[in-house]
């Protein structure tokens, strides 16, 4: 039952700038809750009121023994109008960075995590190929900002996600239901991300910086067939695949921008990718053209299936396509009454040391309970646990789990029994 981490693997958590900072900013999230789409009603204004408690959590992520963090900043308080950047937020950003490193913890930034400014999205965001400039005007902003901090940045959180909830099923704002424009988001995304890939590495460059690593934090699941005999399930999971993440894997990394997809400006074919980002939480099981889940498999709170096996698989994928150091950017599970999570940790731990891959990084996501976009509080991924009307922390028993592995290189047999051994996953 005992494993020892992975030589150079380093453990740590993620978070995104919307879902733990609060602030009555004009950005799109906070406008969909005023609409009134956030399924239990609670407030990103409020989340975890991290902007005003960041140095109460850094302590708690050096308490936690935490390696690595990844986290986001947050556009529209940088630039609430688009001529305006707001110096007192890069201020506030540059000494929280700063306190992290003076941690011993290790950062990686990352600058698009599903929140535009309002101002961004009424002149039809990422739509309009002539609005992508003010994309990459902000980039060029944090790298210029943050860049003698900060080393390393993911560009773009989840861009076929992005692309899927806000366009095809409209879940999100700004809650369209429009095929192509799913796809005309997918592929100015792309575009966005290897512009700003060439970006951050010039101007890190020009600050005299060699040690730039760029990626973006690519969400893959496995798309298996509910029947693999069946040729019309066969057929379903791979045009899923296809759709969903094979389309714009290729051109993200490659600038290969395969039909239907077709970049808004001339790209040159090259890898703009420096470490391969991976998001995973789970598998879809097809028998029709829409997602599904396994009859009789382990299921989360939200009733994603647990399948650890996955993660390796689609870092297998990823990896056979581009043969570069792979950090986890994201895996996690909701698990609100905390009951099981301790055995996903354990399982996923187990998968990524038993690979032969080269898997330098897993942020566990998330840091701490937040503001889970449309399911607002009611979805609790976090290692400490966050009583929103307080604002209290308090340390799960996950989490004390998650700082043993740390500290002892890895699962004893001791540390299996005390905080694994009971669990089982809910069906």
């Amino acid at each position: 039952m005992s494993f020892q981490l992975k030589p150079g693997l380093l453990l740590g958590a993620a978070t995104s700038a919307t879902q733990i900072e609060g602030g009555e900013l004009d950005h799109n999230w906070n406008d969909w809750y005023r609409c009134g789409w956030i399924k239990d009603g609670s407030d990103p204004a409020r989340a975890t009121d991290h902007y005003h408690r960041w140095r109460e959590d850094a302590d708690l992520m050096a308490d936690l023994g935490l390696q690595v963090y990844r986290f986001g900043i947050e556009w529209a308080r940088i630039c609430p109008t688009p001529e305006r950047v707001d110096e007192a937020a890069i201020a506030h950003y540059r000494e929280e960075i700063t306190y992290l490193r003076k941690k011993g913890i290790k950062l990686l930034l990352t600058i698009h995590h599903f929140t535009n400014p309002m101002w961004f999205e009424e002149r039809g965001g990422f739509l309009k190929k002539e609005n992508l400039r003010y994309f990459l005007d902000f980039t060029e902003l944090v790298v210029r900002s943050f860049g003698d901090l900060v080393a390393e940045y993911i560009t773009i959180n989840e861009p076929n996600v992005y692309a899927t909830n806000s366009y095809y099923f409209g879940d999100w704002p700004p809650g369209k239901k429009s095929f192509s424009k799913a796809l005309t988001i997918m592929a100015n995304l792309a575009y966005c991300h290897i512009r700003s890939y060439e970006l951050i590495h010039k101007i890190r460059r020009e600050m005299g910086y060699q040690n730039t690593k760029v990626s973006l934090a690519h969400h893959l699941r496995v798309f298996d067939p509910a029947n693999p005999k069946n040729l019309r399930h066969r057929i379903y999971a791979k045009l899923l695949d296809y759709f969903f993440q094979g389309l714009i894997t290729q051109a993200i990394f490659f600038g290969k921008f395969i039909w239907p997809l077709k970049a808004p400006a001339r790209v040159e074919r090259g890898e703009y990718a420096d470490f391969i980002g991976l998001n995973y939480y789970t598998r879809s099981t097809i028998s029709q053209f829409n997602d599904g889940v396994r009859a009789g498999a382990p299921k989360n709170d939200l009733g994603w299936e647990i399948y650890p096996e996955g993660l390796i698989r689609c870092a297998e994928k990823l990896y056979g396509l581009l043969a570069r150091p792979i950090y986890i950017t994201e895996n996690g599970t909701c698990d609100n009454q905390d009951a099981f999570r301790c055995r996903y940790l354990y399982d996923h731990l187990k998968a990524v040391c038993e690979s032969a891959l080269p898997i330098e990084r897993y942020y566990h996501w998330c840091f701490c309970d937040n503001f889970e976009w449309s399911e607002g509080e009611s979805a609790r991924f976090g290692l400490v646990h966050v009583d929103y009307p307080t604002q209290q922390r308090t340390v799960k028993k996950s989490g004390t789990f998650f700082a043993a592995i740390i500290k002892e290189g890895g699962v004893s047999q001791e540390l299996y029994d005390e905080y694994v051994g009971a669990e089982k996953y809910p069906y």
